[in-house]
């Protein structure tokens, strides 16, 4: 393995890592919803829960990437409309739901992923890019089913020496071993880091980035 392509699991390897391993110990049989499958976190989480032996049920936001998301081992692909996501999982899932919801979009989907959990579940807030989550009143967690609510973040799981490199020797060899594709999107020269930014906020970059000296 390069160092380049180290370079570009690494940081959003540990976060699956900690995510899948430590905030839930993803495993043989366990119902994961993931939103951004298309994503740079979400193109390592996906196949690496698959092997750890989840079912997946992949959210994206067009049509375009349900191909996509089906080659990194979801289950099931769906995508996202507002008041009929929780209905599709039910469905999916024979009534079930979902294990765990790791949802990175923050506002507009906050209630669908709840409405998505089967009772004692785990919502697992991971982002915020339609902007942040609203409060839940503690009340509601028990009303819903017992649910458990949770916002991780890196810090929290990295700031121990041996536990940061415990969590890098396993995502390394989880790369080694083809469990995630390590493959970037494009490689821009330093000189060119705007437009390598641009890329990413625009949702044109369909994997990691790498920028060279």
């Amino acid at each position: 393995m390069t160092s380049y392509i180290a370079a570009t699991v690494l940081f959003e390897g540990i976060t699956a890592q900690y995510l899948l391993k430590s905030t839930y110990q993803v495993k043989q049989g366990t119902v994961v919803l993931l939103y951004g499958v298309g994503g740079a976190l979400g193109q390592i989480m996906a196949p690496w829960a698959k092997h750890l032996g989840a079912t997946v049920i992949g959210v994206v936001s067009k049509a375009s990437s349900v191909d996509r998301a089906r080659v990194l081992g979801c289950d099931e692909v769906l995508v996202w409309r507002k008041g009929d996501l929780a209905e599709k999982v039910a469905a999916f899932t024979n009534g079930h739901k979902a294990d765990l919801v790791y949802d990175g979009v923050g506002k507009l989907t906050f209630e669908a992923s709840i409405n998505s959990l089967r009772p004692r579940g785990l919502m697992v807030s991971i982002g915020a890019s339609t902007g942040a989550p609203p409060p839940v009143e503690v009340g509601t967690l028990k009303a819903m089913g017992s649910l458990f609510l949770t916002r991780p973040g890196l810090a929290a799981h990295a700031t121990d020496v041996n536990e940061y490199r415990e969590r890098a020797a396993d995502v390394l060899e989880a790369a080694t071993k083809g469990m995630f594709p390590t493959a970037f999107w494009k490689e821009f020269p330093l000189n060119e880091a705007t437009a390598a930014h641009e890329a990413i906020q625009s949702g044109q970059a369909s994997g990691p980035v790498i920028l060279r000296p």
